[in-house]
């Protein structure tokens, strides 16, 4: 159990009653919690997996002298009948697996995980050498991490995009946003719109609509923790500029 806040002494009164009705131990301030390395500093708080990321290149037994810049090629189209059928997809799915969890700490492999997510299923060697891609970016670029500044203001901000007709199989968009409180980046996500859409313009749309369902509950979740948010949220997209 984690236990967060600023008053001290209240803190400590919860972690006592915890003491008498189970068998608990203090472990101290929160530097590491499944994966998740956290540290704490005057300015704020680093929230990164670089253990993780240690890890999962070693079990991927990637060789360790080629690293990349992105995560994935500009423009690639996956289809399911690239390359040669995988014999043994286990690896793949494993790896697969272990990125999905990794993008809790790092959106910029967000878009080229829900990719990669899509062929779990039937799998072959052109899949897997972009699976091998986002492994080398992720060596270069381990001591990436996620700052929470702790003199920030409270008012979110919001950015979407989407990709018209970027499946080549369906023709379905996706869509993207990311969601800051201030200066802290709180929400992030990447996923294929639900039905085909005939523009651009339909694409953005739709993708403005997913990160506004999210924004409404973001701001009744700041409500809940009595965050007064009095202003209009303002959505951002490369096409439309809304409230």
């Amino acid at each position: 159990m984690i236990i967060t806040g600023d008053d001290s002494e209240y803190i400590a009164f919860v972690k006592a009653r915890f003491r008498d009705q189970f068998l608990m131990t203090d472990l101290g301030p929160l530097r590491y919690f499944l994966g998740i390395e956290v540290s704490s500093t005057s300015d704020g708080f680093y929230i990164s997996q670089e253990k993780y990321i240690q890890d999962l290149l070693a079990r991927a037994a990637l060789g360790y002298e080629r690293t990349v810049e992105t995560p994935i090629e500009l423009n690639v189209k996956l289809h399911p009948t690239d390359g040669d059928p995988l014999h043994d997809p286990t690896r793949y799915r494993h790896l697969v697996g272990s990125l999905v969890y990794l993008a809790v700490t790092r959106p910029d492999i967000s878009y080229p995980v829900h990719i990669l997510s899509q062929f779990v299923s039937a799998l072959t060697t052109v899949h897997y050498s972009h699976l091998l891609r986002v492994l080398r970016y992720l060596r270069r670029t381990i001591t990436c991490c996620l700052f929470f500044p702790r003199s920030s203001s409270l008012q979110l901000q919001c950015y979407s995009d989407a990709k018209w007709a970027s499946d080549p199989l369906d023709r379905r968009c996706f869509s993207a946003y990311c969601v800051f409180l201030g200066g802290s980046l709180i929400a992030w996500k990447t996923k294929k719109q639900t039905s085909v859409s005939r523009s651009s313009v339909e694409a953005e749309l739709r993708a403005m609509a997913l990160l506004t369902a999210e924004v409404t509950w973001l701001r009744w979740l700041l409500a809940d923790f009595e965050v007064s948010i009095t202003t209009p949220t303002l959505v951002l997209s490369d096409s439309f500029t809304c409230y």
